[in-house]
């Protein structure tokens, strides 16, 4: 199968975008933890002006001025059931707003899927479209800012350009988030 990508310069630095063709299958920041992980390494090309890039570029361009665009676009994440399930959630997670490891988990229970927070936490963390599927929206549930695969100052950054107050958050001293 062939696989598209592209680069976009932003306020957080380079952001890489994947493809196959249709929807988007990958959203990384420059130097992000697990950074194209599930892109196969061959037939890849590098392809700026995909009608699908140029939503994209367009979404990610009005968001990251701090608005919430008012267009999705096709997503398509590679992942086991359990982690679609999760992404999905995350995408009903509404601008502006946060939610939490076990509010996620206690979801899931409700729709009869076994879950723990840790391994909600393992597919928050391995979501290979971040920014549109919203993973930086989700917090502990005692406040902390653990988890965020692009680094934690990202996370602060892109909460912050949601309008999300973050003083009664905080950074851990230890954790996934450093």
């Amino acid at each position: 199968m062939v696989q598209y990508i592209c680069e976009m310069s932003s306020v957080l630095g380079t952001i890489s975008i994947a493809s196959d063709g249709e929807s988007i299958t990958g959203l990384w920041l420059h130097n992000q933890k697990y950074f194209a992980s599930t892109l196969e390494q061959k037939n890849i090309i590098q392809v700026n002006h995909l009608p699908i890039f140029i939503k994209a570029k367009e979404w990610l361009t009005i968001y990251l001025n701090g608005e919430n665009p008012d267009f999705s676009l096709p997503l398509a994440p590679k992942g086991s059931q359990f982690r679609q399930s999760v992404w999905k959630i995350l995408c009903q997670i509404p601008y502006g707003e946060l939610t939490t490891y076990g509010d996620i988990t206690k979801q899931l229970q409700s729709e009869g899927k076994k879950a723990s927070a840790q391994a909600v936490g393992g597919a928050v963390g391995h979501n290979p479209i971040s920014i549109i599927i919203p993973c930086h929206r989700v917090v502990g549930s005692n406040g902390s800012l653990t988890g965020y695969a692009g680094g934690i100052n990202k996370k602060i950054e892109l909460l912050k350009l949601e309008g999300i107050s973050i003083d009664h958050l905080f950074i851990p001293k230890i954790g996934t988030a450093l």
